[in-house]
């Protein structure tokens, strides 16, 4: 009985110890597990370095059970526990173990009764994806609080872990927050391949706090080209790329004004779209296409083998194929419409689906002015097919297949 009460002691330090880490040092970033299974020195094992935390790991098995049992206990009634001692309890607790829907349920209500400001459980809940980035849990109940940031019109005015200073600015307040979502969810992608959670999370920001916003659109899917291009095989990061390009298109045919800015005007620093005289914000639509096909071009032939890249590049024709139905006249020559003398020989399925202009057509130069033309799909695989890989042939293969069953329709 002395043994256990002796270590019930040790283990309270510990959790004082964690929660007096984040009051000495409110700039912490990251934490994770220490490899240490068992106790060498007679010190604590919560470790802070610069703006790390780390906890020894042969503690964990002792820790995480003791916090666990006290919340359930308090649950329960069978405990009293303050409102200080809880928010110490779920923090231990929600580091070690963020899926535990008790622990957030707890910080919800003490976030309702206001004991707990919103932006204080953003920060808890992104060091926890430091560790754990696809915690499902994690994601939900940071869903939760950013509807209730959302409710209340503004952000409070506690220094958030990323981003600039708060200003007096509800409205900025309310950017800075979306920039940090950004940000968390951009460190989960790279720390877990194709993370569908932190994604996921990524559109309902956007849908939910910078609805029909052209130029956060804009930024995103232009911020994205990097990152895109250095995880080819993510399928889950092209198909967030996806919903920014189908957002985009469907914004620019609802909205008066200017086409969007080019990759170059983007990286030059340059905000704002590109006024080009005489073009609606449908003209723009085709350039999304045809930048998106180019990017595509350059990913197949760079990195070969990849089906991520195909499954995109379907999709980005696909869009095009219908949105070209929606629109007609209003396209520029497109990610797949050859130009004769250009290009082989066309299936009569291609032909029917495929607009072709004439060489010297006023139509198609007046098209031209709207943006260079893009090359055949057709053209572009035989290219591929012509002493590719096997892999990359099979890939370039079924999708000419696929084109014919498409255009045919």
């Amino acid at each position: 009985m002395a043994e256990e009460e002796e270590v019930d002691v040790l283990l309270q330090r510990v959790v004082k110890d964690i929660n007096n880490a984040f009051k000495r040092n409110p700039n912490i970033d990251e934490v994770g597990l220490i490899a240490c299974p068992e106790a060498r020195y007679n010190r604590s094992p919560v470790v802070l370095v610069d703006n790390k935390l780390g906890l020894e790991s042969w503690c964990v098995k002792l820790l995480l059970p003791y916090v666990h049992n006290r919340l359930l206990r308090y649950r329960q009634h069978k405990l009293w526990l303050d409102r200080e001692a809880l928010l110490d309890i779920t923090c231990t607790l929600l580091l070690l173990n963020p899926d535990f829907t008790t622990a957030w349920n707890v910080r919800k209500e003490l976030l309702q009764s206001g004991a707990l400001r919103p932006e204080r459980d953003l920060y808890l809940g992104q060091l926890a994806l430091t560790k754990f980035p696809k915690s499902p849990e994690t994601w939900i109940h940071r869903r939760w609080v950013l509807q209730q940031v959302l409710r209340e019109g503004c952000v409070g005015d506690r220094k958030l872990p990323v981003g600039p200073a708060p200003g007096p600015a509800p409205q900025d307040r309310l950017q800075r927050t979306l920039n940090a979502e950004m940000k968390v969810c951009s460190d989960a992608a790279g720390r877990y391949p194709s993370n569908y959670n932190a994604w996921s999370h990524r559109i309902w920001v956007l849908e939910n706090m910078a609805k029909g916003n052209l130029k956060v659109l804009h930024d995103e899917l232009y911020s994205m080209r990097v990152w895109v291009s250095m995880h080819v095989s993510d399928h889950s990061g092209f198909h967030y790329r996806q919903f920014l390009l189908k957002a985009l298109v469907q914004e620019l045919s609802q909205s008066p004004g200017s086409p969007p800015p080019s990759p170059d005007h983007q990286a030059n620093g340059e905000g704002g779209a590109t006024p080009l005289e005489g073009l609606s914000w449908v003209a723009g639509a085709p350039q999304l296409f045809q930048q998106e096909m180019e990017l595509c071009s350059d990913l197949i032939q760079a990195y070969p083998g990849h089906e991520t890249l195909w499954s995109h590049r379907r999709h980005v024709f696909y869009l095009w194929h219908h949105w070209r139905r929606e629109h007609p006249g209003q396209d520029s020559p497109h990610p797949n419409t050859p130009t004769r003398g250009s290009s082989p020989p066309l299936s009569p399925a291609s032909q029917s689906g495929l607009a072709l202009e004439e060489d010297g057509d006023p139509l198609d130069t007046k098209r031209l002015r709207r943006g260079p033309p893009l090359p055949s799909e057709l053209g572009f695989v035989a290219g591929v097919l012509d002493g590719c890989s096997t892999e990359q042939g099979r890939f370039a293969r079924a999708y000419r297949k696929w084109l014919d069953s498409v255009i045919g329709q």
